[in-house]
């Protein structure tokens, strides 16, 4: 399955999750930085997985900015999965199901609950264990 995933990351840790997400999701998988997409990069792919720290209790101003630049209905056909970075901590926002909902109603079929990975202060690192949970997530993709 051609995969792209697209993600923001302030201090590392969820490029360092996009990337980990696309090497187990295999050789036709491409990873980009949201500020280097081009609307060529969605030719030919079935799925489409966007990452983003949490930022005001939203998806970072770039992610955001990706999002709205889609026509409707133009991810007609594209599966999607979400995903984002967090602290532990009571109130944190919610940026993956934000992205979701925008996703779906880009005409995209969201396949996977929205996930996220926690950070063990604001720049980091990730906590222990999350890079495994991203390989189990990933997989997971990979069977539907």
């Amino acid at each position: 399955m051609k995969s792209l995933i697209i993600y923001d990351s302030f201090f590392g840790n969820t490029k360092l999750l996009a990337e980990t997400i696309g090497k187990e999701l295999g050789n036709d998988t491409k990873v980009i930085h949201v500020s280097g997409f081009k609307q060529e990069d969605l030719r030919g792919i079935s799925l489409l997985i966007v990452g983003s720290p949490i930022l005001g209790w939203r998806p970072s101003e770039k992610t955001t900015a990706f999002l709205m630049s889609f026509g409707k209905d133009q991810l007609k056909g594209i599966k999607v999965a979400t995903f984002d970075t967090r602290m532990k901590i009571i109130i944190h926002g919610d940026a993956t199901k934000k992205m979701s909902e925008m996703l779906s109603n880009l005409g995209a079929e969201v396949i996977v609950e929205p996930n996220w990975f926690i950070v063990t202060g604001k720049e980091g690192p990730l906590a222990e264990g999350e890079l495994k949970r991203a390989k189990e997530w990933a997989n997971q993709i990979k069977d539907i």
